[in-house]
């Protein structure tokens, strides 16, 4: 039974949470839907012995609503009322922080 104990205290952590922080963590969401994230990274090393080796490695960010084409104000506006309960108080496209 004091094992439940921690898990019950986690649950209300899962609440809702502040309109404005919904809306900061949810610019993500809204970014990826109008374009996916990338990085590639590549570089030659030398070791002892004179081997020499390359490497290289690519990443890509994309999300299922940018697949699906869904406007991203929509998505930002969606991801909000589900982590807060409540509507944005302003638009995505006025939101500090949006690079759209």
């Amino acid at each position: 039974m004091l094992v439940l104990l921690p898990l019950i205290a986690a649950v209300p952590a899962c609440g809702p949470v502040p309109v404005a922080q919904a809306e900061a963590s949810c610019l993500r969401d809204a970014e990826l839907a109008a374009r996916p994230r990338g990085s590639v990274t590549m570089g030659v090393g030398a070791g002892r012995g004179g081997f020499t080796g390359g490497f290289g490695r690519v990443e890509v960010d994309i999300s299922s609503d940018y697949v699906a084409g869904r406007d991203p104000s929509d998505v930002f506006n969606r991801c909000v009322v589900r982590r807060s309960g409540q509507i944005p108080t302003r638009p995505l496209y006025d939101q500090p922080g949006w690079r759209g």
